[in-house]
């Protein structure tokens, strides 16, 4: 499989019942595709997934990794809404992230190998990240609260120097978690 490849099936009813839609990459909107924007259900088969809440990639992001998710409450949704989905690129398996405290990579900084559900546990004593350098071959979740949860953000390989850039309206970060990528 190419690294942007993968195969997620999405459900209108809860326990992968109902209409499905199967997609092997990126769509840009469901309804296009004569699906709702209602999903109950998600069966990733294969690759890691960012799945949005509006059509164009566009609102609250998903992460979502191989394995069921019989109803939205198991991928942290808030509701079933759902329009848009593409795989996340993964390049092997090293995994490197350095966080900024200031924009265009300015301030204090650090870096991790590995995944942190508390920043401040780490050392990082600020509750915001501004600027963010992905490196090597893996991409990584940003969650807004510790142990990997509440809203979550995907950054890929590349240098984002503001948190617009990875689509966070502020830079509230407090864990990070490598995705890692089955097929």
């Amino acid at each position: 499989m190419s690294q942007y490849s993968g195969k997620i099936v999405f459900y209108e009813g809860k326990c992968f019942t109902g209409r499905k839609l199967e997609v092997s990459g990126p769509c840009d909107n469901f309804q296009e595709r004569g699906f709702t924007n209602r999903v109950n259900a998600i069966y990733v088969q294969t690759g890691a997934w960012v799945c949005f809440s509006h059509s164009d990639f566009r609102g609250q992001q998903y992460i979502l990794e191989r394995g069921e998710y019989p109803s939205f409450y198991r991928w942290n949704g808030h509701n079933d809404r759902m329009g848009s989905c593409k795989p996340i690129g993964m390049h092997g398996e090293h995994y490197r992230i350095k966080i900024y405290e200031g924009t265009y990579f300015s301030g204090r900084s650090q870096e991790f190998t590995e995944d942190c559900s508390f920043l401040s546990k780490q050392g990082w004593s600020k509750d915001w990240i501004n600027a963010i350098k992905v490196y090597g071959d893996g991409a990584w979740v940003l969650y807004e609260e510790p142990n990997y949860r509440g809203q979550m953000y995907v950054v890929e390989r590349g240098d984002y120097r503001s948190c617009n850039e990875w689509q966070a309206p502020s830079a509230t970060i407090q864990s990070i978690r490598r995705v890692i990528n089955y097929f």
